[in-house]
């Protein structure tokens, strides 16, 4: 059996980028993060920097913390038969790290991503998402998820990261992480 990685971190930290180094080494990725924005759209709800924590608060409190996990983990199950490692991008609750742990075991890891707040915020400011916005609705995001237990997972994670740096030095430092891995 391969391995299950699952990248978590606040925003701005660099999670994405770090899903496409891994992706750049031919390792699938499974993003939480999409499929909210997939249930966004086939609602049918324009994009705004508020929507997108609304409807993954709505998820969680009609089908549980770990609703995006559940629905991911077949999926992972089926790349697992054909990759060595697979990357879940955007862990965000300890409730998706308790159903992940519980299944996948000592095969599963966490990986977190950190950087100051500053810089996430900056970060934030010139990526062109529709769920980024100013500061206060960074916060409430912040906030939001810090409440599902992201701290928690930052904190705990099998490996840290740090992204202070140019998005070059942060992608070599990411291949180098992989290549020690791969040992």
């Amino acid at each position: 059996m391969g391995r299950v990685l699952a990248v978590c971190g606040l925003p701005g930290s660099g999670k994405g980028e770090f899903a496409s180094v891994m992706e750049s080494n031919g390792i699938p990725i499974l993003s939480m993060g999409d499929m909210v924005r997939d249930e966004v759209s086939r609602l049918g709800i324009d994009e705004s920097p508020g929507i997108f924590g609304e409807i993954a608060a709505q998820l969680r409190a009609e089908f549980g913390d770990d609703v995006l996990a559940k629905r991911l983990c077949d999926a992972v199950d089926e790349l697992l038969d054909t990759n060595d490692i697979i990357l879940i991008e955007g862990l965000r609750g300890t409730a998706e790290f308790d159903l992940f742990n519980s299944r996948w075991g000592d095969k599963f890891s966490t990986i977190a991503i950190t950087a100051s707040r500053e810089t996430r915020f900056e970060r934030t400011q010139t990526r062109g998402r529709s769920e980024d916005g100013d500061i206060s609705a960074f916060e409430v995001r912040e906030r939001r998820e810090t409440g599902w237990g992201l701290d928690t997972l930052i904190e705990n994670a099998d490996i840290t990261l740090p992204n202070e740096s140019n998005l070059e030095e942060f992608h070599t430092n990411c291949d180098n992480w992989l290549q020690e891995f791969r040992k």
